[in-house]
């Protein structure tokens, strides 16, 4: 299988994200800190830096996140497109979170399919 399809069979629609994201999903949020202040952000989603994802969800590591249960968690991976979540979402496979994906339409579709939002802090220019 090419590493496209693993990034495929992991992406879901923004209404699909939202189900998971009312159900208590681990939420991750991998966009700059200049991509959330321009936007939005979404309350309880956890911000990783795409850089430290082994040392942020490594099963056996203490520096592991607090918030990660175990890899049978289900994992809902955002960004600003699937070109940054997808590559997480695929390193959480790899780590063996079997129920990591990501969001196809990253923030601005899940916003849109409803989920709520607070921001942006910086006003864009018009």
């Amino acid at each position: 299988m090419s590493e496209q399809n693993t990034q495929d069979a992991q992406l879901i629609s923004a209404d699909q994200a939202a189900r998971l994201i009312e159900e208590g999903v681990l939420l991750i949020d991998v966009r700059s800190e200049a991509g959330r202040a321009s936007t939005g952000s979404i309350p309880g989603a956890v911000v990783v830096d795409r850089e430290n994802v082994a040392q942020d969800f490594g099963p056996d590591l203490d520096s592991r996140l607090p918030q990660v249960t175990g890899t049978d968690q289900k994992i809902v991976v955002f960004c600003g497109s699937v070109n940054g979540s997808g590559p997480v979402a695929q390193k959480l496979k790899v780590l063996g979170y079997s129920q990591a994906v990501h969001v196809d339409g990253g923030f601005l579709a899940l916003r849109d399919a409803g989920v709520t939002t607070t921001g942006p802090v910086v006003q864009a220019a018009v």
